[in-house]
Parts: C-alpha cells; sequence; structure tokens
C-alpha cells in the first residue's frame, strides 16, 4: 500500500510537469505568433485534446507499474493531481505573461474581445458595451483569473479522469 501512494504520488508529480511544460510551451508559441489574446476556439479545443491524452496515458502507465490494475479512485486522484500541479505552472506562467512578457495582455484581450462583440452585435449601444467592460475589468484581475484558471483545471481534470479513469480501470481481485 505504501508502495502504491509513492507510486501515485510520483505518476502525479512526473505527468503534472510534463503537462504544464507542454501547456507553456503551447502558450509561448501562441505568444510568439501574437494571437495569445485572441483565444480561438481551435486553441481550447487542442488544450483539453492535450489534456486527455496525457492523462489517459498516465492512467496506462500507472496501470502497467501496479500489476495491471487502476481502480477509479487512484486514477481520479492521480488525474486531479497532475491536473493540479499543472494548473499551478500554468497560474506562473500566466504571471509572467502579464507582469513581464506582455503587460498588456489583458487590455489587448479586453479590446480584442469587445471588438468582436461590437462586430457581431451592432444594434448594442455604447452604454451596455462599456457596462460589460467594467464588468469584464473587474475581473481580470490576477487573483480571479488565477482561481478561474485552477477551477477550470480541477473541472475539466475531474471529467476526463472519471470518464478515462471508467475506460481504463481494472479493479484487483478480492
Amino acid at each position: 500500500m505504501e508502495n502504491q501512494q509513492s507510486s501515485i504520488k510520483s505518476t502525479m508529480i512526473t505527468y503534472g510537469l510534463i503537462l504544464g511544460g507542454i501547456s507553456v510551451v503551447f502558450q509561448l508559441m501562441l505568444f510568439f505568433l501574437d494571437m495569445h489574446y485572441q483565444q480561438p476556439p481551435a486553441v481550447g479545443i487542442v488544450s483539453i485534446v492535450i489534456m486527455i491524452g496525457l492523462l489517459v496515458y498516465a492512467f496506462i502507465q500507472y496501470k502497467k507499474e501496479n500489476e495491471g490494475f487502476l481502480s477509479l479512485s487512484e486514477a481520479l486522484k492521480i488525474g486531479l493531481g497532475i491536473s493540479l500541479i499543472s494548473a499551478i505552472i500554468g497560474i506562473v506562467y500566466s504571471f509572467i505573461l502579464t507582469e513581464v512578457l506582455d503587460p498588456a495582455t489583458v487590455q489587448k484581450t479586453l479590446d480584442f474581445q469587445f471588438e468582436t462583440m461590437r462586430a457581431e452585435n451592432p444594434e448594442m449601444t455604447q452604454d451596455q458595451i462599456d457596462m460589460a467592460r467594467d464588468m469584464s475589468q473587474k475581473f481580470s484581475g490576477p487573483l480571479i483569473r488565477s482561481a478561474f484558471q485552477l477551477i477550470g483545471a480541477l473541472f475539466f481534470g475531474f471529467i476526463i479522469s472519471l470518464i478515462g479513469g471508467l475506460i481504463v480501470k481494472k479493479s484487483r481481485p478480492e
């Protein structure tokens, strides 16, 4: 049992660091292409696909290391641990991006979103747009962004771990 717990912890740390590293490289790629503030739907899809692939791979590797067995609770622990470590790395990267690499990122993002909103909803008044901008600026502080990032990573990590764990699991015989 002690060996299993250390194996779970090492799996979480190893694959959490790998997922965090891949995510940072992907975000840096977007930064260098000057797409880091636009966030098209394809970026979210690619991020989810990377997360799914890495979590399922981690489950399979853990299962190989443990005589071919993986319970659903182990998959959930591993998946949430990997998601948490990756999210922390992502939060640190986001802080570095918005404070060092491109301090205007938040403003660029808001400007881009509101230009898109104005183009898609030409009937919106300037007052409505200004009110939406004020509300968005309130929610764009570093702590709130970090909280949303952490909650989002854990939410998707839980869903992916639940589904992936149900697919990959193999219980030990009693």
